[in-house]
Order: structure tokens, then C-alpha cells, then sequence
């Protein structure tokens, strides 16, 4: 059975491998430069604000990490994590992205976060069949969003918003006035 849990120090090894093999198979990210293991080491000890949660199999292995990330500085975002789901190749279509997505809306729920948000490239099917079980709704395409080994790429936005956070960030609007 799977378990998910927070990132811990010792899985940065682990994450960046399974990130650097996102990364090659140029199917779910713009990057073409390959992880540090200093990189994830960075991330998981940033966790605090921005959730990393892995998936860990019986044996104890990392098969997958899904993480939370800053969308944009203003204060007026602050409440918007932009999101990212990387499994290991074996572990795909065993239902673990499912488990790791749900995992990360109810950490951003409880962390006060009012909205996810993503990019998928057009062609990556299973991410967005992911994003839309999990309860995510396709909003726009941007078209030529960006170049990957010379080709234009256009990507799909997906959201989530957590509507009792948008209620809690509403009330505390109102009461500043």
C-alpha cells in the first residue's frame, strides 16, 4: 500500500531523480537542465511554506513527489500555489498521482492556500485526466507558450479553488475595510 507523507531531507536523492527523468522525457516540463541534488535539497527545506509531499511504497521507496511552489510575489497571490506532480515510471497508472494530488489539496487547504494552479503541455493526456479527477477545470490554452528543443509548445491552465479558504480570505478582506 502506498503512503504519503512530507518530504523528508533523506528524499531529495530520490525526488531529483525522479524529476530529472520528467525532465528528459520532455513530457511534463519546460526545464532541460538536469536537477541538483542541492536544488531538491533546497525545496524540501523550504517546505514549510511550499508543501512536498512523497509517495512511498512498501519497501520504503520514493515512487513520486508532488509539491506546491510560489505563483507570483505580489501579496494579493499569496494564496495561489502553483503545483507539480512527478512520478517514477513504474510507478504510473497504479492510481499514485491521484493519491499524491489529493494529498497536496488537503495539506494547501489546511495551509490556507484558496486556489491551485498548473500548466500541462496540450499533448500530455494523462496529467490532465489526473487534473480532472482530482477536481481541476481547464481554463485557457496559451497558445506558443514557450520553446522545447525548437518547438512551440501551447499549454493548458488547470485550477482548483478551495472554497472554504475563499470564504476565510473574503471575511478577512472585509474585516481590514
Amino acid at each position: 500500500m502506498t503512503q504519503i507523507r512530507s518530504a523528508a531531507a533523506d528524499d531529495a536523492s530520490a525526488i531529483t531523480t525522479i524529476y530529472n527523468h520528467g525532465i528528459a522525457e520532455r513530457s511534463a516540463t519546460f526545464e532541460t537542465v538536469p536537477r541538483r541534488l542541492e536544488d531538491m535539497q533546497m525545496r524540501i527545506a523550504d517546505a514549510s511554506r511550499y508543501p512536498l509531499l512523497v509517495a512511498v511504497d512498501p519497501s520504503g521507496t520514493v515512487i513520486g513527489w508532488a509539491g506546491l511552489s510560489d505563483y507570483r510575489p505580489r501579496d494579493c497571490y499569496a494564496g495561489i500555489g502553483e503545483f507539480s506532480v512527478y512520478l517514477a515510471p513504474d510507478a504510473r497508472g497504479r492510481g499514485v498521482g491521484r493519491l499524491l494530488l489529493r494529498a497536496l489539496i488537503d495539506t494547501a487547504r489546511a495551509e490556507g492556500y484558496w486556489k491551485l494552479l498548473s500548466r500541462i503541455f496540450l499533448f500530455n493526456t494523462a496529467s490532465r485526466a489526473l487534473c480532472r479527477a482530482c477536481g481541476f477545470r481547464e481554463v485557457g490554452v496559451y497558445e506558443k507558450h514557450g520553446q522545447l528543443e525548437g518547438r512551440w509548445l501551447d499549454v493548458v491552465i488547470v485550477e482548483h479553488l478551495i472554497p472554504e479558504n475563499l470564504a476565510l480570505a473574503d471575511n478577512a478582506a472585509g474585516a481590514a475595510l
